[in-house]
């Protein structure tokens, strides 16, 4: 394939798994990065802010900073700020973000807008049963992502996606969505790059919110074997343009 200007880069279940590095995944990321083609890894993590996700990569062996990432926290504060400005917000999200909520208006009940982000023991009945009551009397849904499900070192577990369908459809609210897969996330990314989507590479283990998305926006679209990735991902329609069996092996498909 032709040399990109910029690779956009999942972080779970392709540069680490539980937070430890997928095998040759450090020096690979510094093989990409001396290169010399733009870097942005994209997350919809959710658990954790992007300073802390910066800082657990950098314990992992990456040599990564905050601003290398773009996270679905971020892009939401963004978000709301824009199409929902002084919105009464409910969070329902595993994980203390605040810090990347910068001018949210976080409140406890009563909220305009209901935020859901990433699946944990927070989403209780109770808790999910409070959040279809409040989009019953009106409140507006955001979703951070909409994920399905996610790898750890103890397998595939349930994330917030899972649990947003249901709210979805037994209010007949429709989320709107903010991270991957959501095309305003991608084209952040390539103009903090400032590159074009057709000068862009994504490589992700979500066929459907990292790959098939990123080609929806004109980006080249490449799904890793690691992380959530199952082989009926490979049969869909369209297709990736290309399939890795992990992230190493990036470096042939960019001859490098």
């Amino acid at each position: 394939m032709t040399s990109p200007r910029a690779v956009l880069i999942d972080i779970d279940g392709v540069l680490t798994v539980s937070w430890r590095p997928i095998p040759g995944a450090v020096e690979a990321l510094a093989r990409v990065r001396a290169m010399g083609v733009g870097i942005k890894l994209l997350t919809n993590t959710t658990s954790r802010t992007r300073a802390q996700i910066a800082a657990a990569l950098l314990d992992a062996g990456f040599d990564v900073s905050p601003d290398d990432m773009l996270t679905a926290p971020l892009a939401t504060a963004s978000y709301l700020a824009t199409r929902h400005p002084d919105a009464r917000c409910v969070l329902l999200n595993s994980g203390d973000i605040r810090e990347d909520l910068p001018g949210v208006r976080l409140v406890e009940d009563d909220p305009d807008v209901l935020v859901v982000g990433g699946a944990g023991p927070e989403f209780s009945y109770e808790a999910l049963n409070r959040a279809f009551g409040h989009l019953q009397r009106g409140a507006k849904l955001v979703a951070m992502a909409r994920n399905l499900c996610w790898r750890t070192d103890q397998g595939l577990q349930l994330d917030g996606g899972a649990f947003l369908l249901g709210l979805e459809r037994a209010s007949g609210v429709e989320a709107e969505v903010v991270g991957k897969p959501a095309a305003a996330f991608f084209q952040s990314a390539l103009d903090l790059l400032a590159v074009r989507p057709d000068e862009a590479i994504m490589i992700g283990d979500d066929v459907e919110a990292d790959v098939l998305a990123a080609q929806r926006c004109g980006i080249t679209g490449v799904l890793v074997r690691t992380g959530k990735s199952r082989p009926h991902a490979e049969a869909v329609s369209p297709a990736p343009s290309h399939v890795i069996d992990s992230f190493p092996d990036l470096l042939a498909l960019l001859g490098a």
